[in-house]
């Protein structure tokens, strides 16, 4: 008594000046914006890789395996291009400039664009290198088609796994021909290769649809295929498939794209892309070939429709020819010899260029008014030309009959023959020259480049897809971190706690690899303590700036023990009380650590101690002091277990003879050590708190949210227990050299020999 009255006293603020602790204002006002370095945020960001970086490489090595994969099964894919010039306009031949307007107009480079794409050209060459029949061989899903392109045997390959039904490479099919029922397309159906080129085709229902061998066309229940070849081990299935028009017309459009190589260049390049380089050749060329083709049939389309009128008007002149000339001599040999005066021969000669002109005029209404109706312009201005054509004739008529009988007959006969004459030739004459521009014609485009088809696949190269998935993988690998990250809210910073709890941090204990091995030796048996195996430790140098600071903070306690405690278990809470006595025994002290945790407690294994003859047989009465007080092989170190475990720890805590061994054991060493259960799991630290100068919280980084710590201090001081501070413990001081630069190293200081 007279011992502690002879202790000075100190405020906080003192013995904060003296230990260089801080006072919760001070803890807090250091926390501010002034103080932060701008360059800690990248300190920050390398803290976390660091720490994340087996997951980063992990992650990484994943997204690189996968690439691997991707390469490996990934189907090539080949490009053929080719290239057309659409031309201004295009006069045909020379000498048929005045049958241009027959030929059509010219062509925008957009329009051919559209015709390009257009069903009427893809169509055309789907149905002639039927593109709407799909065979192929049915492979391993993933890996069966990679292994089959890369074997190169004359023979179909031998099968992988023991999988007989699936095509692993050599195999060919064939099928020219394939009919299916209008409900059946776009399905799939399976052939199944035989014995000396048999086969069956069965629905996806694996119904028996056909029987058939290769050469011969195979029919029944409204299906019908003709297999030209099939090269394949007797049970390979092959995958069959008849597409509708649109169907495969939209898959050609899909791998098939045309665009215009400059502005206003009118050249198109048309490219095709797809896994079989020789057939996207042939499939590009038959484009180009059925684009030009039907250009140059667009082109002569009215030239035959021209040609398709005259040769069906052609014959009826010829009969009419015939009639007018036989009618003309006959009646000039009833008569004798008649020549015509020269005023009738020039009444003749107007009468036959009037009725030529009106059969001219005739003629192109006809071909008018399979465009456009009466009321047009066009039509309408034909047939006023018609009707003074009408009153020339009728006024060439009142001159005829002017004229004897005999000279009006001769007349008449004689413009019979002559208009039916000159018709006939110059119908003739322009049905010839229809037909020579009708094969001169060659339209308005023309294939500059057939189509070529690169040697190698296009696409990323495998070091480029390699690459990318690498860069993937780490995108993706901190996309992970930033959700483990912002759902991880434990505490990994010592100034946390200052900050939001308003408890100053008396020791920050750094993680300690010698720990670790002594934990492997000890459970073989042989025990030993991190502060004497290894003094120099960066653990035993922070324990030892504890054990200054506790000198200053115990001297104002109305008692010298110390209670340790923490918010839950596993947080290192007794290999701080055994190091710390340790290095307090190191000075000459006389320590006494006491094992209060009657329900797990441990620390008797550490020394090779017995459990019996603890606190449990203390406070039961069957034990004196002396007898439970334990040496240990550390000078000034003694060791007070807790006994055998009793069913009611709290109770057993809470007797009177557990408060007067406390101050028994006060009285008789220079510091107690009470490592007492965690806070939240149980009341016994509540209870021992009232019974000892100052209680600590060990905190443990990574471990725990704020809140629980929060919750532990709220719950000591209810029950009248004031938490002096905390230890911070496990501290990962590689990861704070890169999250706050040269504060980072204050963790780690030891001398070098």
């Amino acid at each position: 008594m007279d011992n502690e009255q002879s202790k000075p006293s100190f405020n906080e603020a003192e013995l904060a000046r003296r230990t260089g602790a801080q006072t919760p204002a001070q803890s807090m006002q250091q926390i501010s914006p002034d103080d932060d370095d701008e360059g800690l945020a990248l300190g920050e960001i390398i803290a976390v890789l660091m720490d994340y970086r087996w997951l980063i490489a992990a992650i990484s090595l994943l997204a690189l395996v996968l690439g691997l994969a991707w390469v490996f099964i990934a189907k090539p894919v080949y490009r053929a291009d080719g290239l057309l010039q659409v031309e201004e306009k295009s006069s045909g031949m020379g000498s048929l400039k005045a049958l241009q307007p027959l030929l059509g107009d010219d062509t925008t480079v957009s329009a051919e664009l559209e015709i390009l794409t257009s069903r009427m050209v893809l169509g055309r060459v789907v149905n002639k290198l039927k593109l709407d029949i799909v065979a192929l061989p049915r492979t391993l899903p993933l890996l069966g088609g990679a292994i089959a392109r890369r074997y190169d045997g004359s023979e179909p390959n031998s099968p992988w796994f023991g999988l007989t039904s699936f095509a692993w490479g050599g195999e060919t099919i064939q099928v020219d021909s394939l009919t299916v029922p209008d409900a059946a397309l776009d399905l799939d159906l399976t052939l199944i290769a035989g014995e000396r080129g048999a086969f069956e085709v069965f629905d996806d229902d694996q119904q028996l649809l056909l029987q058939g061998r290769v050469g011969e066309r195979a029919s029944g229940q409204d299906y019908s295929i003709f297999v030209a070849q099939l090269t394949a081990r007797p049970g390979t299935q092959f995958r069959l498939r008849k597409l509708s028009a649109e169907t495969a017309v939209d898959d050609l459009r899909k791998a098939y794209s045309v665009k215009e190589a400059g502005k206003k260049s009118s050249i198109l390049e048309l490219s095709l892309l797809g896994p079989d380089p020789a057939r996207i050749g042939v499939v590009l060329d038959d484009i180009m070939n059925t684009y030009v083709r039907q250009n140059v049939e667009r082109r002569s389309a009215e030239a035959e429709k021209t040609l398709q009128f005259l040769e069906t008007q052609l014959p009826a002149l010829k009969t009419q020819l015939d009639s007018a000339e036989a009618a003309y001599n006959n009646y000039r040999q009833s008569r004798g010899s008649l020549d015509l005066s020269l005023e009738t021969q020039s009444v003749l000669k107007s009468m036959v260029e009037v009725e030529n002109a009106a059969v001219l005029l005739k003629q192109e209404r006809d071909e008018l008014r399979q465009q456009f109706t009466a009321e047009h312009p066009r039509i309408q201005a034909v047939d006023d030309k018609l009707q003074r054509l009408a009153e020339r004739r009728k006024s060439f008529e009142r001159d005829v009959a002017a004229l004897p009988d005999t000279q009006q007959t001769v007349l008449r006969l004689a413009r019979d023959v002559e208009v039916s004459t000159n018709l006939y030739t110059e119908l003739l004459n322009t049905a010839q020259q229809l037909r020579v521009s009708k094969a001169g014609t060659v339209g308005d485009v023309r294939i500059i480049d057939a189509a070529a088809v690169a040697r190698k696949p296009v696409g990323a190269k495998p070091v480029a897809i390699l690459a990318i998935a690498l860069l993937l993988g780490l995108l993706f690998s901190l996309v992970v971190i930033w959700l483990l990250r912002s759902l991880r809210v434990v505490v990994e910073d010592p100034e946390v706690i200052e900050a939001q709890l308003g408890l100053p941090v008396y020791a920050t204990v750094p993680h300690s690899k010698a720990e670790l091995e002594l934990q492997r030796k000890a459970r073989s048996g042989a025990a030993e303590l991190l502060a004497v195996a290894y003094p120099e430790d960066d653990a035993v140098e922070s324990l030892r700036g504890l054990r200054t600071t506790l000198h200053f903070a115990l001297l104002d306690a109305r008692r010298n023990s110390l209670l340790i405690t923490g918010s839950s278990p596993g947080l290192g809470k007794s290999f701080i009380s055994i190091n710390l006595g340790a290095v307090l025994a190191q000075v000459g002290k006389r320590v006494l650590i006491l094992d209060a945790d009657l329900r797990r407690g441990h620390i008797h294994k550490q020394f090779g101690l017995p459990r019996a003859l603890g606190v449990s047989e203390y406070v039961a009465g069957q034990a004196s002091l002396d007898d439970i007080i334990k040496a240990t092989a550390l000078p000034n170190l003694w060791v007070v277990s807790t006994g055998q475990i009793p069913p009611n720890p709290s109770e057993l805590l809470m007797h009177e003879r557990f408060s007067a061994l406390l101050s028994e054991l006060g009285a008789s060493f220079d510091t107690v050590i009470v490592d007492a259960p965690p806070v939240l799991a149980v009341s016994d630290a509540a209870i021992i708190g009232r019974h000892v100068g100052a209680t600590l919280m060990v905190a443990r980084s990574g471990k725990h949210p704020i809140r629980e710590l929060e919750q532990a201090v709220k719950r000591l001081n209810q029950a009248g227990v004031e938490v002096k501070g905390f230890v911070f413990n496990d501290l990962d001081v590689s990861r704070q050299s890169y999250r706050y630069g040269y504060k980072g190293y204050v963790y780690r200081y030891s001398y070098k020999g």
